[in-house]
């Protein structure tokens, strides 16, 4: 297990249950890290929206969202909401993924989630990716399933801007929706940006991670 700083990340891993999911959860971060490493390379994993218009939203905001990244985006067409009945074909899927890539750090949704898509693909992450730093994002909705991260990456005013403006830009399905607006993304930000002591973050779970260089096995 490596340890995480973001001049160390040469190869950043982006899984989601759906189209949005990773830039709603992590997009500040994304932006961040894709700004700070030009030439990222950036591998992203979807299970459900392929060969719908959500996916082209998905392709154009990740485009958006990683500026100057070397970036390959797969969306799958599992059915929204069924991943416990798909559970074999989501794990092989994965596995699948696994083995053109080799991240320096994971992102995906956290297994607290109450959206059992979310929280069955976290679930399957330790299970693939066995020796690398997975972060759990969070996604603020209407279920009550926020818990307090115990991690925050501090974001730029301007960032967390241009998160807002990404969002409305390349999801025009999801405006409709009471929850996808401004005053949410800031508003979220703002919170774990006072836990940070700084004005904005994003918040994250952790699955594991070893503190110190690893011991040797015997």
């Amino acid at each position: 297990m490596r340890a995480l700083r973001p001049e160390t990340v040469d190869e950043l891993v982006l899984l989601a249950a759906h189209c949005d999911d990773i830039p709603i959860g992590a997009g500040g971060t994304v932006l961040t890290l894709c700004r700070a490493r030009p030439g990222l390379r950036v591998r992203v994993l979807v299970l459900a929206g392929g060969g719908t218009p959500r996916e082209d939203e998905e392709r154009a905001a990740l485009a958006a969202f990683c500026p100057g990244a070397d970036l390959a985006v797969t969306v799958l067409d599992m059915p929204d909401g069924r991943l416990p009945t798909h559970w074999e074909w989501a794990k092989e899927q994965l596995e699948a993924f696994r083995r053109t890539c080799e991240p320096d750090l994971v992102l995906v949704g956290h297994r607290g989630d109450d959206h059992q898509d979310h929280r069955e693909l976290a679930k399957l992450v330790p299970t693939v990716f066995r020796d690398h730093l997975a972060l759990g994002y969070e996604i603020l909705k209407a279920e009550p399933d926020l818990a307090q991260p115990p991690l925050l990456m501090p974001l730029e005013a301007d960032v967390v801007a241009e998160k807002v403006r990404l969002l409305h830009g390349h999801y025009p399905s999801q405006v409709a929706r009471a929850w996808f607006d401004e005053e949410t993304f800031r508003g979220l930000a703002r919170v774990r940006g006072v836990q940070a002591g700084v004005r904005y973050a994003e918040g994250f779970h952790l699955t594991r991670a070893l503190l110190g260089a690893p011991v040797p096995s015997a």
